[in-house]
Parts: structure tokens; sequence; C-alpha cells
């Protein structure tokens, strides 16, 4: 059967599961669901395997984790597929109608259309959800009040401190799926983990500020009535207050950490605080009891599926094979991996080097490009805070190994440049390395005599002259001039801070060649971006796993106790059910994991049998470290196509306009100043051709 047809069988079937899990969010809140629809489902669920906790399950978990597993089959099947090819103009033009910037300075940042009206469609389910719970006011009565023993206002407010959480719910519920880096939720949706952090700040503000309001309600409330002692109370069988209050303080203390002001200044605090989401998480759990959390559950099921399979992927010492120093401080790691890791320009990974810190990760863009160069990756880092800074000593220093440990790559889907006529790419400072991967795909695409590449502007703005040593990062370390001669590239290249040319003999490009350990392993692929085929399994497999056991805890030791009647432990049932989770996602990935690593072991085997035979791998050569003259810098054949200018800043309003064409993309990387400008000027609709994309990692 053709995979189009089974691609487009798949896509109707997973929009109409789509439209039927935005149904029940607009129904959940409402007495039809709660008082008709939800007991009939559970009339026909609730079972002595399941418990109470089955309608949940059935309702909320399983269609999103259906469609994670379906979408992974999905993207599997298009993976061969040509996914650049071209489309209408119409298309094309609605769009980028659709992705234009409306919103540019602001606190939510640089906002598209299709953005603005999906967080638009999502406060007012908020809202909805909200004023829906609200009406039921009405229904407290002073008699109501006075059986209760407490006020008619303290009743509301008791109420009104509930249906906020409850509308909080909602937040949490979409919380985590913008950070599932490998997740097939997102390329679903035509997104990325990098491009969707900005997502997660949202919806984890919206969640705190709700959460908060929760509980200061409950306390006032209960400081009110006379009930302050509410706050130690641990329920047998309902609501725990105590693992509420230590899940809200967790969340504070993560919420803390993440604003712009402590971030930028002190990042490993926000590094280290963001760990609190596992108090928070749990004593959550523990808070609303394991039946509601399956309302919650899918987006951290799929969460916690993406970060084991990272974290196996983690534990390997990565072969690092060279690397490249550049006197404005910035440094070029170059590891070996196998031929089947993949992945588009502008992606990201992650990188830990243990003698400097066991603990964090960095993400860096990816430089390199698959296709030129299909047994490396390389990353490129700017030495600006303490870890980078320390790497960079380090490298300075005589060295002959350095133990590395890397997560990812992660990155868009698809490569949608050739679509345009033109693309002007805007970087400031180290901005300018997403666009190296963009520059090298288009030498590679220049090379297929059938592929008609766009013509490229790259305007890069640098502080000195020493930064102009950074496009000589364009081309690999075995580039060569012929590579861009069938390219149509420009370079305009500002230095903002000097009048004229300057020149230091004393500061030299180093290239240093890394002498790895038999045990360092060239990069392998990550079950889920470059095998969504197994990631399918791993989550259908995984989520069956856990039905089997959790029926049979609950079918031998819970129903025996409890009989359906919510008289068991509530925490010891949530405990149980996490447990079960955690060892199903485990047991799966791993057997998975292991099930490839033969493959991975074959292709390693063969990309150090090849090393063995490059040059790279001549002993005498893996202990050269070699200076180039500043001189010497750019390589002559991109000197060819560049113009620096000194001592001003560009016109980007004029150069933009400029361009001609039906379709100009416009990408920009840099300080926040410089996309906003971008922005403005793609969105002031002067200029109806440019499409305007920033690329920003808010990790």
């Amino acid at each position: 059967m053709d995979s189009r047809f089974v691609r487009a069988t798949i896509r109707l079937l997973l929009t109409v599961i789509f439209l039927g899990i935005c149904m029940m969010w607009i129904m959940a809140p409402t007495n039809t669901y709660k008082q008709k629809w939800k007991p009939s489902i559970s009339k026909k669920v609730v079972s002595t395997y399941f418990g109470t906790q089955a309608p949940n399950m059935l309702i909320w978990t399983f269609p999103v984790l259906f469609v994670a597993s379906l979408g992974s089959l999905y993207l599997h099947l298009g993976k061969n597929l040509n996914q650049n090819a071209s489309q209408s103009n119409e298309k094309n033009h609605r769009q980028a109608l659709w992705r234009k910037p409306v919103l540019v300075k602001g606190p939510l940042g640089i906002v598209s259309g299709i953005e603005l009206a999906l967080l638009i469609l999502f406060i007012a389910l908020l809202v909805w959800t909200l004023v829906t719970y609200l009406r039921r006011l009405h229904t407290i009565t002073p008699k109501a009040a006075a059986k209760e023993g407490v006020k008619v206002w303290e009743m509301k407010l008791f109420d009104i401190a509930l249906w906020i959480g409850l509308t909080g719910n909602v937040c949490l519920a979409f919380l985590f799926y913008p950070v599932a880096r490998g997740s097939s939720v997102l390329p679903l949706l035509g997104l990325t983990s990098e491009g969707s952090i900005k997502y997660h700040i949202w919806l984890g503000h919206m969640t705190m500020v709700l959460f908060t309001i929760h509980g200061i309600c409950y306390i006032i409330d209960w400081a009110v009535t006379g009930n302050i002692s509410e706050m130690l109370k641990w329920s047998h069988s309902d609501i725990s207050n105590v693992a509420g209050e230590i899940a809200l303080l967790g969340g504070l203390g993560l919420w803390a950490a993440t604003f712009p002001q402590i971030r930028r200044k002190t990042f490993e605090l926000f590094f280290y605080a963001h760990h609190l989401y596992i108090i928070f998480v749990f004593f959550f759990i523990l808070h609303v009891g394991i039946g509601y959390t399956f309302i919650m559950l899918p987006g951290f099921y799929l969460f916690t599926v993406d970060r084991y399979l990272r974290f196996l992927q983690s534990r390997t010492s990565v072969r690092l094979l060279s690397a490249r120093l550049l006197p404005c401080n910035v440094v070029e790691l170059n590891f070996a991996k196998t031929h089947g890791l993949t992945y588009n320009p502008t992606s990201i990974m992650f990188v830990n080097v243990p003698s400097i810190s066991k603990l964090q990760w960095h993400p860096f863009t990816v430089s390199s490009n698959s296709n030129m160069e299909p047994d490396k990756i390389s990353v490129i880092i700017k030495s600006e805070g303490s870890w980078s800074s320390k790497l960079y000593q380090m490298l300075s220093s005589p060295i002959e190994r350095l133990d590395v440990s890397i997560e990812g790559p992660y990155g868009p889907q698809s490569n949608h440049l050739l679509r345009h006529d033109t693309i002007v790419m805007v970087s400031g400072g180290s901005g300018i390395t997403p666009f190296i991967s963009i520059i090298r795909e288009l030498i590679f695409r220049s090379k297929i005599s059938q592929c008609k590449t766009p013509d490229m502007i790259l305007i890069a703005v640098f502080k000195s002259s020493l930064d102009l040593t950074m496009l000589d990062l364009l081309l690999p370390m075995t580039g060569s001039r012929s590579e861009l001669s069938n390219l149509k590239l420009h370079i305009e290249a500002y230095v903002t801070k000097e009048k004229e040319p300057t020149t230091d003999n004393s500061k030299r490009v180093r290239s240093i060649l890394f002498k790895p350990l038999p045990t360092d392993k060239p990069m392998a692929p990550i079950l889920g971006p470059n095998s969504w085929f197994w990631l399918a399994a791993i989550i259908s497999s995984s989520f069956i796993m856990f039905l089997i056991l959790i029926g049979i805890v609950t079918r031998f030791y819970i129903y025996p106790r409890d009989h359906n009647k919510n008289e068991f432990s509530a925490s010891t049932k949530a405990v149980l059910n996490v447990l079960a989770i955690c060892v199903s996602i485990a047991a799966t990935a791993s057997a998975a994991v292991f099930w490839n690593k033969r493959q991975y072991s074959r292709e390693a085997t063969q990309v150090q049998n090849i090393e063995g035979q490059t040059p790279l791998g001549s002993p005498n050569l893996r202990a050269y470290n070699g200076d180039r003259e500043l001189e010497s810098l750019p390589h002559q054949s991109l000197a060819q196509a560049t113009k620096v200018h000194y001592g001003g800043r560009p016109d980007l309003k004029r150069m933009l306009f400029e361009r001609r064409g039906e379709s100009v993309g416009v990408l920009v990387c840099g300080p926040k100043k410089l996309r906003h400008d971008v922005a403005a000027i793609c969105s002031s609709g002067l200029a109806d051709n440019l499409h305007f994309e920033s690329i920003s990692f808010s990790w």
C-alpha cells in the first residue's frame, strides 16, 4: 500500500481524535460531563482491575498516548518521503501571513499571528472553565452555609479556591508537552522543542499564578473559619492538604528562579532549581490522588519517556575528535557520529563535560551538516558564562582527551529553506552559529545539479575584528575553496566597536586533534527523532505494560481491601501507580535501546575503522596542534564573498526592503533588540515578500 495514502489516513484519524480531545476539555467543567457523560462511562469501565480511576484513564490518558504512538508511526512513514517538495505559492502565502509577527515588543516577546490566535483560544478555554464553575455559586444559599456552620461568603470562597485549582490543572495538563524534546506531538504540530520553550514559559506562569491563588484562598478560608489546622491534614482517602502545600512550595521555589533577572545572572541557580519539578509533580499526585491525576498525566508521561531515553543516551562518553579555538573566545567541537544519526539545519544538542560539572547540561547550536559530514557532528560554543569560560581555558592548555556526554540533536523535522527565492540571515555576535549549518546545507544542495538553491545574504554584526574569525567556521575543517563555487552567497560583516581593521598577530586560530579512548563511542541516534517507529513501540508497549501491572495490583491487592469504595489509602494507591508507570517506561525503553545497541555498535566500529584509515587517525597527526595566522582568515573563498564595514551598524530596513523576489526568508538570531528590530521591519506591512523567522534559544 502506498505510504502517502497510509499517512493521509493516519492524518485524518489524528485530526478526528484531536478534535475529540478539544471537545472534552470544553465539556469537562459542565454539568453535562459531570452528571451524565462520566457516570455513564464509569458504569461501563469501573472494574476490579482498574478501579474508579478507569474513566479518567480512558477519557484523558489513552487518547493522547494513542495520538503520540500513531503520530510517531506517521512521522516514521514520512521520513523517507520528500518533505521539501515545493508548495503552491498561494499556500506559501497563506502560511506566511499566519507566521508574520503581530506582536514584537512586550512581555511575550515576538509572537506570530498563529501563536497569538492559539494563545487567545487557550485563554478563552481557561475563562470558559472558570466561569462555568463560578456559575454554580448561585447554588450556595444561606441554608446550605448554615448546614456547614459557616457564612455564605466563606463557603463561596472555599468553592472558588477549588475551582481556581481545577482551572490551573488545565494549564498543568499542557505544561510538559513543549519540553518533551524527542516527542512526536510537537513535530505533528510543525513545532520544535527549542521553539516551543516560550509556550512552556507561558504555561508555567499561568499554572503557578492559578495554583498560588488557589492555595492562598484556602489558607484565608481556613483562617477566618478557625480551621487553620486543616493545613496539617493528610487525609487517608481524600485530598491531602500537606502534600498540596509541599507541591506549592516546590513550585514557588522553581518559579522564582525562572524570572529573567535571575536566569540571566545566575543560570546555575535556575538550572538546579528547575529540578524541584520532581517534588512539585510527585506531591501534586499525592495531593489530588491518582484518579484525578490521569487528566494531567499524558504530558508528563511523554516527558518521562523522553527524559529516560535522553538519560540512556547520555550515559556514554562521546568520541571527541578535534576542536578549533578562535581568538574571539569561541570553540568548535567536532564529534564522531554514526551514519544513522541525521538532523536538519538549526538543530541543537546538549553538552555535558563532567570535569567541569557532572550535572550541568548546556544547549548549543549544531554547526555541521549531516549530508556534507556524515561521520561527524559539530557544535560552536561562545565563552560567555562560567561553564563555557572554563571549557575554553581547558582547551587552551595542552590536552589529549576530553570526556564529554551528549543529548540530542533536536531540531525541525523538515528543511523548508528551498521554498524561498532569497534567504537573508541577520546575526549578532555568536548568533551566527545556526546560520553556519544552513550555509553548509545549501553548499551540499548546490552540488546537486537538479537542485536550485536560493540566493543568500548573511548580515553579521560583531563587536571587534577578532570576532570576524567566526566566519572561518562557515566551512568545515576539511572544507575547500571549491565548496562555495556553486553557491550564491554574499556576506555583509559589520564591526561596530572599531573604526578600522586591526590585526593582532599574537592571537591565532588553533586546531586541536584529540586522542579518543577505545571506550569513547561515536554519537548514535536517540530513539525518537531518528527512530519514530521505536518511539511508537516504547509508548504503546509501556502503557500496555502499565495497564497489566496496575491491573494485577488492583485486582489482587487494592480491590480486596477497597471494593471500589475509595476507602483504600489514596497516597499508597498513588505511589503504586507511579511505580508501575516508572517500571513500565524503564523496562520497555531499556529493552528498545539494548536491542538497537547492536546496530549502533556495528556502525560505531565502522566509523572507528574509517578513522584509522584517515590522516586524523594517524598517531603523528593526532598529537599535532596547528596554529594559523589571523591574517589568513577567513578562507580566501569566503573573503571574495565578504564585505567588511567598520564603525557602524547595518541599515536593516533598507537592506531588507531592497530584496526582490516573491519569497524572501528573513532569519534572525542574536540579542533581543536585534530580533525585535528585524521583526518590526518584517511585520510593518511595507513589504509582503518578507517572511520572518526568529531563531532564539531560551533553555
